[in-house]
């Protein structure tokens, strides 16, 4: 297979896609959390979805055994475990068909089709966690700070939203070291969301995406 769409790109902007025996290979090595239904993924350099593709699939599948004949968990379980994807892409050819191809996923899985309710929810999810940014510089491509949401089920139907800013959420080890100046502190009051969102349904979500622009194009 090929492992870049043009010479010009790999020269311009080192796209080189990992084939598909190596991503799973590579997903084998940490096999529980990637098929763990809320375990949070991120590849900082997603492309087409070459291994975000193979973690949702993972994802789904775990998600079918657990909840396979209860169709409203199945239907939930399933969207958060798209919520627990996320990518970041230089590069906005890239962004789209990855979001177009996790979206394909999903779909399938559910057997959804654009009117849905839960097809329209996934597409507004996918325009928060895949980013068209830089990794390096947690920026998007207009220079904003990156930006992601961490989404939770609270059951019933309904999900949490909180936002976090990555490159405080990268801090992480540097605070918790044990000589650091802020060893003594928690999590909760360092690594504060900067935005907090009343809980939502399906329906809420499907609404949102015909109201707002994507926040990360």
């Amino acid at each position: 297979m090929s492992l870049g769409r043009s010479k010009q790109r790999i020269a311009d902007h080192g796209e080189v896609f990992t084939p598909a025996w190596m991503v799973e290979a590579m997903l084998d090595l940490v096999k529980d959390e990637a098929e763990r239904i809320d375990s949070r993924v991120l590849e900082p350099a997603c492309g087409s979805g070459n291994f975000l593709v193979q973690v949702l699939r993972r994802k789904l599948a775990g998600v079918e055994l657990k909840f396979g004949k209860a169709d409203f968990e199945k239907r939930h379980y399933a969207l958060l475990a798209l919520m627990c994807t996320y990518g970041i892409e230089l590069l906005a050819d890239n962004v789209t068909e990855c979001r177009a191809n996790l979206l394909e996923i999903l779909a399938k899985c559910l057997h959804l089709d654009a009117s849905d309710d839960l097809y329209r929810a996934a597409s507004y999810v996918l325009a928060q966690n895949l980013v068209h940014g830089d990794a390096l510089a947690m920026q998007t491509h207009d220079r904003r700070p990156i930006t992601f949401a961490e989404w939770g089920y609270l059951g019933k139907g309904k999900f949490q939203r909180r936002d976090f800013r990555l490159d405080i959420l990268t801090q992480s080890a540097a605070f918790s070291a044990e000589d650091s100046l802020f060893a003594h502190l928690g999590k909760h009051e360092i690594f504060a969301p900067t935005k907090t969102y009343p809980s939502m349904t399906v329906r809420d979500l499907a609404d949102a995406s015909g109201k707002c622009p994507e926040e990360h194009e």
